[in-house]
């Protein structure tokens, strides 16, 4: 069979989706015999390089076609007729709307549809609602022509069927992987925090900074934590785009202190960053599947985190939950997690996080995203 998958994004750099597509590729090539399959991994210009294949039946192809502009919509799915593919896989949303072969499609959320508002985008408010319109008329058809739909979780699925009006036999929930799994920090700790400029202690918060993950109201309940506990910092750890550098500006703008903006972190970093922390905060009011509270468990780190939409289900009964929309809320949780720390943790808690991780497993991950296309190749629509 001859498989694509839409690369384009890939690599850490372009956040959450951008990780789901590169373990997935990566799981794909290890836990796929080259006899009976041949994969084409189709790369935007400025990942290209980054996709090293390791087996014979792995091919990259350079498409670089831009996201959500209409050479993907008009020119990209006849880039694609040229590979005569067996089944294709977008791993977003944003499928050509005249691609007409057989297709699986990966929907992580359906964020758009429950915050449509002009403060998630950079455009003026007429051409976001331009573009909000695409997006809906784009994901529609999209969860229409896919013979599958994978979902990254039962909350997803869920909205899916609640939203869109889906049938529901036709999602398949499969969970993402932790990244950290196995990963050791391979430098002294004093030296990967002089590189981001962090200062212990801190609670360190890691994603981007979209008006829905909540990171105002973290910011404003932050400094009343900090009147109590005057010496610990707050990381907002992730890359600086336009959202971050506007969340920066407004903390120095309302004397905000002790907030520290680093950056992106490295991968390879990463495990340092966590373990370094008194404790991790996640305050999404709407999550898909959520990478960062998950890393924090792995690195045996104390969690506050948000009781909304997919958390509960995720990390069951590992970390302490708040309700985003009450501050008051969240700060009694970042103090309760601030006292607890690592090692005042439950046994309990412990060894239920140990159980929750093995459920989250690249390879896994994988494995079952393989047997969808095996069974979408056998199908004669």
């Amino acid at each position: 069979m001859r498989i694509g998958i839409d690369a384009r994004f890939f690599g850490p750099q372009e956040k959450g989706l951008g990780v789901y597509v590169q373990k997935l590729v990566e799981g794909l090539e290890k836990n796929s015999n080259e006899t009976d399959h041949q994969f084409f991994i189709f790369l935007k210009k400025e990942r290209f390089q980054d996709f090293k294949p390791q087996k014979k039946n792995f091919h990259k192809v350079l498409a670089d076609y831009p996201w959500y502009g209409w050479r993907e919509q008009f020119v990209y799915p006849f880039f694609l007729n040229k590979y005569k593919l067996d089944l294709m896989h977008f791993g977003h949303f944003n499928v050509p709307i005249l691609y007409r072969r057989k297709m699986v499609v990966t929907i992580h959320d359906l964020i758009l549809f429950h915050f449509p508002t002009f403060k998630n985008s950079t455009l003026n408010r007429f051409y976001y609602s331009l573009k909000l319109l695409a997006y809906r008329i784009v994901i529609n058809l999209a969860v229409r022509k896919a013979l599958v739909i994978i979902a990254i979780s039962e909350f997803t699925k869920k909205d899916l069927v609640e939203t869109l009006n889906v049938p529901g036999n036709k999602i398949k929930v499969i969970y993402q992987g932790c990244n950290l799994l196995g990963q050791k920090a391979d430098q002294k700790s004093e030296t990967i925090l002089k590189k981001y400029g962090i200062i212990k202690p801190y609670i360190l918060y890691v994603g981007n900074a979209y008006p829905h993950k909540n990171l105002k109201r973290l910011s404003q309940v932050f400094s009343s934590f900090k009147k109590k506990n005057p010496g610990v910092s707050l990381v907002l750890a992730g890359g600086r785009d336009y959202f971050y550098q506007r969340l920066e500006e407004k903390a120095q703008k309302e004397n905000l202190k002790g907030i520290i903006f680093p950056g992106f972190i490295d991968e390879s970093d990463l495990v340092t960053i966590y373990q370094e922390s008194e404790s991790v905060v996640f305050p999404s009011l709407y999550e898909g599947f959520g990478f960062p509270p998950l890393e924090a468990l792995v690195c045996e780190k104390s969690v506050a985190c948000s009781k909304k939409t997919s958390m509960p289900e995720i990390l069951k009964g590992t970390v302490s939950y708040f309700d985003p929309e009450s501050s008051s809320s969240m700060l009694n949780c970042l103090n309760k997690v601030f006292r607890l720390r690592k090692n005042k943790r439950s046994q309990n808690q412990k060894k239920a996080a140990a159980e929750i991780i093995k459920k989250f497993n690249w390879d896994k991950t994988a494995q079952e995203t393989l047997r969808i296309y095996e069974s979408v190749s056998k199908s004669k629509k």
